[in-house]
C-alpha cells in the first residue's frame, strides 16, 4: 500500500529545517518508500562524476539531493505563505486537498 504524502510533484514547498531551511523550491520527484522529495534548487550536494557522453569533461557537479518530506510544508497558492493541507470532498465527491490558512483547493 502506498502512503498519502501531503506533497506532490510540481508543488512549490518552504523548507523548515536543515541546511537550507527558509528556501523555497519545486517538487521535482518525490521518493516514496524513504519519505524523501528532491526540491528544485535545495539540499545541493557535489558528486564527483566521471567523463561519459553528458558530461564529457567529468569532474564535481552539483545536485539536488532528498530532503525528507516532514521538513518541507507546502506554500499556500493564494498568499504565497506556507501552510498546511487538510482533505475533504469537492462538489463532485472527489477527495481534494485544500490549504487551512485560506481554504483554498489546491490543484
Amino acid at each position: 500500500m502506498t502512503k498519502k504524502l501531503h506533497i506532490k510533484k510540481g508543488d512549490t514547498v518552504h523548507v523548515l529545517s536543515g541546511e537550507s531551511k527558509g528556501k523555497q523550491g519545486r517538487v521535482l520527484e518525490i521518493l516514496r518508500k524513504q519519505d524523501r522529495a528532491i526540491v528544485e534548487g535545495v539540499n545541493l550536494i557535489s558528486k564527483h562524476q566521471k567523463p561519459n557522453s553528458a558530461h564529457p569533461q567529468g569532474g564535481i557537479v552539483k545536485k539536488e539531493a532528498g530532503i525528507h518530506v516532514s521538513n518541507l510544508m507546502l506554500v499556500d497558492p493564494k498568499s504565497g505563505k506556507p501552510t498546511r493541507i487538510g482533505r475533504k470532498k469537492n462538489s463532485e465527491g472527489k477527495l481534494v486537498r485544500y490549504s487551512k490558512k485560506s481554504g483554498e483547493e489546491i490543484k
